[in-house]
């Protein structure tokens, strides 16, 4: 049990859990209380259940602890999160926004959607399960509304790409973006640094401001967040 939990002093909707042999963990307040999605654990303090966030299952909770300096997911956020898979960090992104924001959720894995459905979407009415290929936002815009922040986890080559199309068809001006990048997901031959660089410039050329790129090791190797805003 956590002998404590405090607000994060810079993040809305996100959290630390003291535990009693004095560490910190971050965590995001449950929306669905009883439940966890990837065997995290689940903690009260003041009758409110908390999630553990663990950095080595989640991308974002990973940049957080590497200090990124904003995080455009807050409460009552509109987000589209691409390449949701069977919901792990989604599920805390849901917790962050709560029940007056939303998370679009759009993976093209039968199984993983399944399992997002299933173990996740049936037990939060604040998420949208998407079968469908990111690639193609036309496919899926009818069931999409304008929104705040796009995050991006996808393992596909052409990773901005994918992101400044669907920020073409979704995202508010001046909204925000968030973008793993997975070095190895678009060409293992290339240096990670030189693929990093090429899909940041296709932010550039697409109309984003980068705010920050913050390397993800040790929790992720071969991984970059890249924080930027849509130019108005």
């Amino acid at each position: 049990m956590p002998v404590e939990v405090k607000p994060h002093p810079k993040f809305p909707g996100i959290y630390w859990a003291i535990l009693e042999d004095g560490s910190r963990r971050l965590a995001t307040r449950n929306l669905a209380p009883g439940r966890n999605v990837y065997g995290e654990k689940l903690v009260r303090f003041k009758r409110v259940e908390y999630r553990l966030w663990d950095a080595f299952r989640s991308k974002l909770a990973a940049a957080i602890l590497k200090d990124l300096s904003r995080v455009p997911i807050k409460p009552g956020a509109q987000v589209l999160y691409l390449g949701a898979a069977s919901g792990t960090t989604a599920s805390h992104v849901s917790d962050i926004v709560g029940a007056n924001g939303h998370v679009y959720c759009v993976e093209f894995a039968s199984r993983a959607i399944r399992e997002l459905v299933d173990n996740v979407c049936a037990y939060r009415t604040n998420m949208s399960p998407l079968l469908e290929d990111a690639r193609f936002p036309e496919k899926y815009a009818m069931f999409v509304a304008e929104v705040d922040v796009i995050y991006c986890d996808v393992a596909q080559p052409e990773q901005a790409k994918i992101l400044a199309d669907n920020a073409d068809v979704f995202l508010k001006p001046e909204g925000w973006a968030m973008l793993a990048v997975k070095a190895q997901s678009i060409d293992v031959t290339r240096e990670p640094s030189e693929i990093y660089e090429r899909e940041i410039n296709v932010l550039r050329k697409r109309g984003f401001h980068i705010e920050e790129v913050v390397p993800l090791e040790p929790y992720d190797k071969a991984h970059v967040m890249t924080l930027a805003q849509k130019k108005a």
